[in-house]
């Protein structure tokens, strides 16, 4: 069942076409890697999904509501230099538009709770976010964004300045909430991992989309390559 339909999207930055005329399909458990070298239009993409990049054309639907995405930005600095513990991190994922802080239910403590031990992050509940390691940062943020109980998973370069057994490890547990249930949308350049964990890709090049299909399809289309 399709989740997420773009038909001949466009997305400028002022004079500059950032994403160019881009139809595709996200499929319900999909696990969608948006593939591509910095600067194909990958992150844009996902901030006009989210609705951070206004679109210019074309239409790009949600066929759920908005509040069942959970969205990862490739620089998450302010989040990890705001003077918080990984405990009120994790905590404000349960926010929802029009609540108030500080005011949360015993369920939103409940919930971010179950995501803080859900991610091995209880060791480091009153912990500051900034004095944690890279890897222990993206756990922290990605146990928040669970707070949601997201039915997508949008994500941006989330191993960027990892290295390998931290971002192996992480993949992992991205792979393990795909087999759960989440749809996961996952915007990289590292292709031997999109070989390893995607079920569907899409790669982009200079603003455009040059191919879209399963894992199957996208590594014999890089052998004929």
């Amino acid at each position: 069942m399709e989740i997420l339909t773009a038909s001949c999207v466009t997305i400028n930055y002022g004079n500059v076409t950032a994403v160019d005329n881009a139809s595709f399909t996200v499929n319900e458990g999909d696990y969608f890697c948006i593939a591509g070298a910095n600067g194909s239009g990958k992150s844009t993409l996902l901030k006009g999904i989210v609705g951070l990049a206004p679109i210019k054309n074309g239409h790009l639907h949600i066929h759920f509501p908005k509040e069942q995405i959970s969205y990862l930005s490739q620089s998450n600095k302010a989040d990890r230099d705001f003077p918080a513990t990984v405990w009120e991190i994790i905590l404000s994922g349960t926010q929802k538009s029009g609540k108030t802080l500080p005011f949360y239910s015993k369920e939103d403590k409940l919930r971010a709770e179950e995501s803080m031990v859900k991610l091995g992050m209880e060791k480091f509940r009153n912990t500051r976010i900034g004095n944690l390691s890279g890897g222990q940062q993206q756990r922290a943020l990605l146990a928040r964004a669970l707070c949601k109980k997201p039915r997508l998973m949008l994500l941006d370069e989330p191993f960027a300045g990892l290295d390998s057994a931290i971002s192996e490890e992480l993949y992992s547990l991205y792979r393990e909430l795909n087999d759960q249930g989440v749809t996961i949308v996952m915007a990289s350049h590292d292709y031997q991992a999109i070989g390893k964990y995607a079920s569907r890709v899409m790669l982009m090049n200079n603003s455009h989309v040059d191919f879209v299909g399963s894992i199957e399809e996208w590594r014999a289309n890089l052998w004929q390559n």
